[in-house]
């Protein structure tokens, strides 16, 4: 699957990509109560990019300018932009 083929609302996505940025990882309160850590990242293909939202150890061992191979993911609508997550289920693999 292509990014530019990403819409919102969208389960079990798996893709290839190029980690094109990723920001230092932060640590945030969730709705939930709990402490944890978030890492944004632009993921990016020869179709387009799109914000790649990780959370705690989803980050670990992937760097700016990697291709990776994402199972899992899924997107959504956060502040009136697209970002693709990853899943429970789902993984963020270099390759």
């Amino acid at each position: 699957m292509k990014i530019n083929e990403l819409k919102i609302g969208m389960n079990n996505v798996n893709i290839k990509a190029r980690i094109k940025d990723i920001k230092e990882p932060r640590e945030i309160m969730t709705k939930f109560g709990t402490v944890t850590t978030l890492t944004e990242a632009t993921l990016e293909d020869d179709s387009g990019s799109i914000k790649l939202v990780l959370w705690g150890k989803q980050s670990e061992g992937i760097e700016k300018d990697q291709e990776v191979e994402i199972k899992g993911g899924f997107t959504k609508r956060f502040r009136e932009e697209m970002q693709l997550g990853i899943g429970r289920n789902g993984s963020i693999k270099v390759i």
